[in-house]
């Protein structure tokens, strides 16, 4: 099972995610593209968290050094990125892909996040509640339908706002995942404590169409 991981936004909680899905499914991990902080990227950030012996962290396709949207990290670079330049590890074992940002953040003048989604992928969507998170939730799924993909899942990351979520999981009909509260730090433990929780709703994508 391939999980692609996108966010509403930046910073609502896709890497703390993938951390749980990873240790759940003792997935490989894979980030295609990070841009800054190579000495601390999320690949790291995932090692760090995760406490199963199985899951290979594969390489970014490309690492860019300005955190910055993608194609302006690129540009700094001096290169553009190349979709024909992002192969997707082979693996036996269960992969979790790591987007970067929103689904239309930028690769290059004509690509975005949204245009790494392969047809095998499972789309786990991370939305975060803050003031016009409900618009941006469902304006990350009507986008993923028109590109002809359903979205597999949802992950709600934050303080609960229950009235929020309802609304979302009422008008999009997307199952829940599980919802990943404020919490004081995400060390291992913590990470393995989600895991748990989420394992069965992970596994069922497993058996579905989408």
């Amino acid at each position: 099972m391939k999980l692609f991981i996108t966010g509403i936004s930046t910073d609502v909680g896709k890497t703390i995610s993938s951390a749980i899905l990873v240790e759940a499914l003792e997935a490989d991990y894979w980030k295609p593209i990070q841009a800054g902080d190579l000495d601390h990227s999320d690949s790291h950030k995932i090692k760090s968290k995760i406490s199963n012996t199985k899951t290979q962290i594969f390489e970014n396709s490309y690492k860019l050094n300005t955190p910055a949207s993608p194609h302006l990290a690129a540009e700094i670079d001096g290169i553009t990125i190349d979709l024909e330049q992002i192969k997707e590890p082979k693996t036996d074992n269960h992969l979790v892909i790591e987007g970067a940002g929103g689904i239309f953040v930028p690769l290059n003048q004509t690509h975005s996040i949204i245009d790494l989604i392969q047809p095998d992928y499972k789309i786990i969507v991370v939305s975060r509640h803050y003031l016009g998170s409900i618009n941006h939730t469902l304006l990350t799924v009507e986008a993923i339908k028109n590109r002809g993909f359903e979205v597999s899942g949802i992950i709600f990351s934050g303080s609960e706002n229950k009235s929020t979520e309802d609304l979302i999981l009422n008008r999009t009909g997307i199952k829940c995942i599980g919802r990943i509260d404020e919490e004081p730090y995400f060390d291992q433990n913590v990470i393995r404590e989600y895991a748990e929780l989420f394992r069965h709703n992970l596994l069922s994508l497993e058996k579905s169409k989408i």
